[in-house]
């Protein structure tokens, strides 16, 4: 995978899909004041997005779901009569302050918006200071529960579900092929936790029960204690919460007779990657897991590597992509610089109005004066008070013998 640079602004660069107060409901009415159309300016977009630490592996589809709007954004007049620029920065992981230094260096270039974190640990290390300077935060991949009632999410909004809804259907697909009594295992952080907790409620609520569950440190080198807990438990199947540390942790289940062929395992969006010759040929056969997400058509698979040819892995490219081109919208909508003016208009943006499904037609209608819907790639989006997606997709995928997955089912859900 390559991965992109951290450049200073580039005008083909990103815009990002942003965080925003939303004010609760959108105008009902069809029409709207006509904008003032003199503004000028330029909307300066920053990305704090995986290059190093243990989701790297997310990083390269996420900033060319970035980069795509950008260029498309730009193709059809930019925002304000000014292509966007971006700044690409590095998050690294919570064992690191990067994400915090990104943040800030991104203060002080003056962004209007920011795209990122991935990861929800990470999005808490700097989600306060882009509060204090009225940043919008946009995260295509924060699933999180805490967010939605942080008490500093007035700039903040995601394009990815909370794990309400991936840990419902997480659940009820283990139980729906046959396993009563399941071992979980999380990493100790709020993505961690939250999932287990909403993913156990499903498999108790449909009549299973959680035999262990273990929270362990996503720093640890090694994971025998973990390992020995789960196989006291003998559970019918294991859910594995977890970051790339799963390289290290799935040598050492398999050692202990805990491997996916005996004891069926379960991954989700943290660890669903393309592993391909890191584990030997059919290691993870079987082996199913969850990702946020509607299906990613081949256009715009296609799409997508004409911005970045190495790409083997979309996750969370289309809503880097849609939290990109609401960010510009929003902007378009607010006709100012004005952050909070901008914010004020993401969840507007995102429902209620005319339904449009790209950067260029969605700009049309709001330069006629018109309330706009925008529909993208990744869902409806169609955001709550709290920057929150309403409703989503969740994907199946199961794994082959040579250690890469396939989708085998879509489930849909309200939040």
């Amino acid at each position: 995978m390559s991965l992109r640079p951290k450049s200073a602004w580039r005008s083909a660069a990103v815009l990002g899909a942003a965080a925003a107060l939303t004010l609760g409901a959108c105008s009902s009415s069809s029409e709207q004041e006509p904008k003032d159309e003199t503004f000028q300016g330029q909307l300066k977009i920053g990305t704090i997005l995986p290059t190093t630490g243990n989701l790297a592996f997310l990083g390269p589809p996420e900033f060319a779901g970035v980069d795509l709007a950008i260029k498309e954004i730009n193709e059809a007049g930019g925002v304000w009569g000014n292509d966007v620029v971006v700044s690409h920065k590095d998050s690294g992981d919570t064992t690191t302050d990067i994400a915090s230094q990104s943040a800030e260096a991104l203060i002080q270039e003056g962004v209007h918006a920011v795209i990122g974190a991935a990861s929800s640990g990470v999005s808490f290390t700097f989600i306060d200071r882009l509060y204090e300077a009225q940043v919008i935060q946009v995260s295509p991949a924060n699933t999180s529960p805490d967010f939605t009632t942080y008490p500093n999410n007035d700039f903040y909004f995601r394009t990815a579900p909370s794990d309400v809804l991936q840990g419902r259907v997480l659940g009820d697909l283990i139980l729906s092929e046959g396993h009563e009594n399941v071992a979980i295992m999380a990493l100790s952080d709020s993505y961690g936790t939250g999932l287990l907790k909403y993913t156990k409620e499903a498999i108790e609520d449909g009549g299973g029960t959680v035999v262990a569950e273990i929270v362990y440190d996503a720093a640890a080198s090694e994971f025998s204690s973990e390992v020995a807990q789960v196989a006291a438990a003998n559970p019918d199947a294991i859910v594995l919460i977890t970051f790339n540390e799963i390289v290290q942790l799935a040598p050492a289940l398999i050692n202990a007779n805990l491997g996916p062929q005996v004891k069926p395992w379960y991954f989700v969006d943290g660890n669903l990657s393309n592993y391909g010759d890191q584990f030997p040929a059919g290691t993870l056969l079987g082996t199913k897991g969850t990702l946020p997400g509607a299906e990613i058509t081949q256009e715009f698979q296609q799409r997508l590597l004409e911005v970045d040819p190495d790409l083997n892995d979309f996750s969370y490219a289309p809503e880097s992509y849609d939290a990109t081109i609401l960010v510009a919208l929003a902007a378009i909508a607010a006709n100012t610089d004005d952050t909070v003016a901008i914010r004020d208009k993401m969840v507007e943006v995102s429902r209620g109005g005319e339904k449009c499904t790209t950067f260029a037609q969605c700009k049309a209608l709001l330069e006629e004066g018109k309330d706009i819907d925008y529909d993208g790639v990744s869902g409806p989006v169609e955001w709550s008070p709290e920057g929150d997606p309403t409703a989503a997709t969740i994907g199946i995928y199961e794994y082959g013998e040579d250690n890469t997955y396939t989708n085998v089912a879509y489930r849909f859900g309200e939040i």
